[in-house]
């Protein structure tokens, strides 16, 4: 716990406070090891969405590795036609074997914030149709993307009734979004399939008395704004440099809380001291004093190309900060 006079705050109670802009007494974290987390993030189990490697998935898809990383690709799609929805198999989220990672949560999960990932709207399109499909989807088969959607969204409600069972504090979705340089779709096209559902997943999670997170990759500038809109409050990029720390803290810094790590494909396989640097120009940047930042570790630092050197001095550098800005705790 964090200390601060006589009054001990929890690492729960930190990390919202960071999230509510709400002058957090300490910076939040989520590093590696021994470095210490304040969250406690978990699929279900076994998950009914996520990124596979060498599997076929409850839905159908087939998933293979790509090189030394643990993620794969999917390669096998099971709607190859629209008229496959109908017999599209569905995992089912309330069955209760799949939340063994949340049944006593408070031994789980001890004073950290509790996390749990949703089920992607973006990611999960993609893998059930092909990226070719996604793409032309909106345009040829409007009616059967909105269907597949209402599907998805139908899920992510399922399960956010029985967070609130158990009383999780955060609902995580992942889908990447950007692009090197651009959107995977344009904004229009976002704005008018997968914003809704978004904004009914997220309204149904604060109802639950949830938070809001999104994982969400490249360059989605042009819609972190409607993300912001429409009720999310955390936005975990693990790529910053394409679209510049400046920027993002300009438009968004005390709007939304940042979840991030240093830049992964750049910043982290330079120099140690360019990476000391990054981590101070992203508190720079995207950190306030009400909060707004929760330093991050990446979680695939292997297929990332990260030595563990690398990994140390980011961390190292994090709680160094910290110390400075906070004082020893």
């Amino acid at each position: 716990m964090n200390r601060k006079g006589d009054v001990y705050l929890t690492r729960k109670e930190v990390v919202l406070k960071t999230i509510k802009f709400q002058t957090p007494e300490r910076l939040a974290y989520d590093l590696y090891g021994d470095y210490g987390s304040d969250i406690y993030l978990r699929w279900l189990d076994p998950p009914a969405d996520g990124v596979f490697s060498n599997i076929t998935d409850e839905w159908g898809v087939v998933w293979k590795n790509i090189g030394g990383s643990h993620i794969g690709q999917p390669v096998e799609h099971p709607i190859n036609d629209w008229k496959d929805l109908a017999n599209l198999k569905i995992p089912d989220v309330t069955e209760r074997h799949r939340w063994q990672h949340y049944e006593d949560l408070e031994s789980k999960a001890g004073d950290r914030f509790s996390c749990i990932w949703g089920i992607s709207m973006f990611e999960r399109v993609k893998s059930l149709r092909g990226i070719e499909n996604a793409w032309t989807d909106p345009i040829l088969y409007p009616d059967e993307l909105r269907h597949l959607l209402n599907i998805l969204v139908d899920m992510n409600i399922k399960q956010i009734a029985i967070c609130k069972e158990y009383g999780i504090d955060g609902y995580f979705i992942g889908d990447d979004w950007g692009l090197q340089e651009r959107l995977f779709l344009s904004p229009a096209t976002f704005r008018e399939f997968w914003l809704p559902c978004y904004a009914r997943v997220f309204k149904e999670a604060h109802d639950a008395g949830m938070v809001t997170l999104m994982h969400s990759c490249g360059y989605i500038v042009e819609i972190m704004d409607d993300l912001i809109d429409a009720g999310l409050d955390v936005i975990n990029m693990d790529q910053q440099e394409n679209m510049g720390l400046e920027l993002l803290g300009k438009r968004f810094g005390g709007r939304i809380t940042f979840y991030c790590p240093v830049d992964i494909q750049k910043t982290m396989n330079s120099s140690l001291d360019d990476i000391r640097a990054y981590c101070r120009k992203m508190i720079k940047h995207l950190w306030r004093p009400e909060g707004g930042f929760i330093a991050k570790w990446y979680t695939d630092p292997k297929g990332a190309g990260h030595s563990q050197e690398a990994l140390n001095v980011m961390c190292e550098e994090f709680l160094k900060i910290n110390e400075e800005i906070y004082g020893k705790q």
